[in-house]
C-alpha cells in the first residue's frame, strides 16, 4: 500500500482530488474480494492508462512473494476500480509476455523503481490489465 487507509478514504471523499497524484505519479483505487475472508479489500495503486484499460504492477516492492491483492485477483478477477471520480466494475488479467514487453516501459515512466524491484527478486513481476466489465 502507499499510505494506506487515509489515502483510500481521502481519495474516495474527494473523487481523487486528494490522493490521485502521489509522489510524482498517479494512483487509482482497487477493490478486490479477499480470497480467504471474502471481505472487500481496497487500496491505492500506481497505474497508467493503456488504450481502454488501466495497468497496475504486482511488484510488492520486489519481494519474493506477490502482493495479497494479486492473489485475490487470481482467485477472483472481478474488481472495482476508481480513477478520479469514475468508479466502475472491472475484470483483471495478466498481460501476455508480448503485451508486457510494451507495457513495462509505460509503467517505468510512472514509477522507475519497478526496474529495481524486478532485479531484487527471481519472481517474474506481472503487469495486470484492468478492463471495464460489461
Amino acid at each position: 500500500m502507499l499510505f494506506g487507509e487515509e489515502h483510500t478514504r481521502k481519495y474516495k471523499e474527494t473523487d481523487g482530488e486528494v490522493g490521485h497524484d502521489w509522489q510524482g505519479t498517479q494512483t487509482l483505487l482497487l477493490t478486490t474480494k479477499g480470497r480467504k475472508s471474502g471481505e472487500p479489500r481496497e487500496l491505492p495503486l500506481i497505474y497508467a492508462p493503456w488504450e481502454d484499460a488501466y495497468l497496475i504492477v504486482a511488484s510488492n516492492g520486489g519481494q519474493d512473494r506477490p502482493p495479497a491483492w494479486y492473489l485475490n485477483l487470481q482467485a477472483d478477477p472481478s474488481a472495482e476500480v476508481q480513477v478520479w471520480g469514475d468508479r466502475f466494475p472491472a475484470k483483471a488479467r495478466v498481460a501476455t509476455p508480448e503485451e508486457k514487453a510494451q507495457m513495462w516501459s509505460t509503467m517505468i515512466k510512472e514509477w522507475p523503481a519497478y526496474d529495481d524491484y524486478q532485479e531484487k527478486t527471481d519472481r517474474e513481476i506481472p503487469i495486470i490489465v484492468l478492463e471495464r466489465a460489461g
